[in-house]
């Protein structure tokens, strides 16, 4: 091998062996990946056990935020259907005192109706002998 590519290969060792690393520095960058596997370890745990709560907690708060609005809308459907219901048994009460009067006015209206027909009956008995005397009526034969 000539002496210029020799050369060049022990230029390329030498520079291969000086970006080598230490095992000291091995060591050190294991160190620090354990610390922040560690590290990791701790905030997963945390998040482990908060998450559920933090996520719940959130939930329960989006359904109040949405089920608010909700509950007012039903209260005062509530009330509107209990007042339809108290004006409800207003006309109900309305119309059964109304029913009663005509009731009542129909049963004056036939006692009226009773008492001038008596009147009348108790009149024709009352002229009916007297006009028996003035009038005889033909009699009807039977053939």
């Amino acid at each position: 091998m000539p002496d210029a590519a020799w050369q060049r290969v022990q230029d390329r060792l030498a520079e291969v062996a000086a970006g080598r690393t230490q095992p000291s520095d091995v060591d050190a960058a294991l160190e620090r990946a354990r610390a922040q596997v560690e590290a990791l370890a701790e905030a997963s745990a945390a998040l482990e056990a908060t998450l559920p709560q933090q996520v719940g907690e959130a939930i329960r708060d989006g359904i109040r935020a949405e089920a608010q609005p909700l509950g007012r809308q039903v209260a005062e459907l509530r009330g509107l259907s209990n007042q339809l219901i108290r004006r409800f048994e207003h006309l109900e009460g309305d119309l059964a005192a109304e029913r009663a009067a005509r009731v009542e006015d129909l049963a004056l209206l036939v006692d009226l109706i009773r008492a001038g027909w008596q009147s009348v009956d108790d009149r024709l008995a009352h002229l009916e002998p007297r006009t028996a005397d003035v009038v005889q009526l033909p009699q009807h034969r039977s053939a």
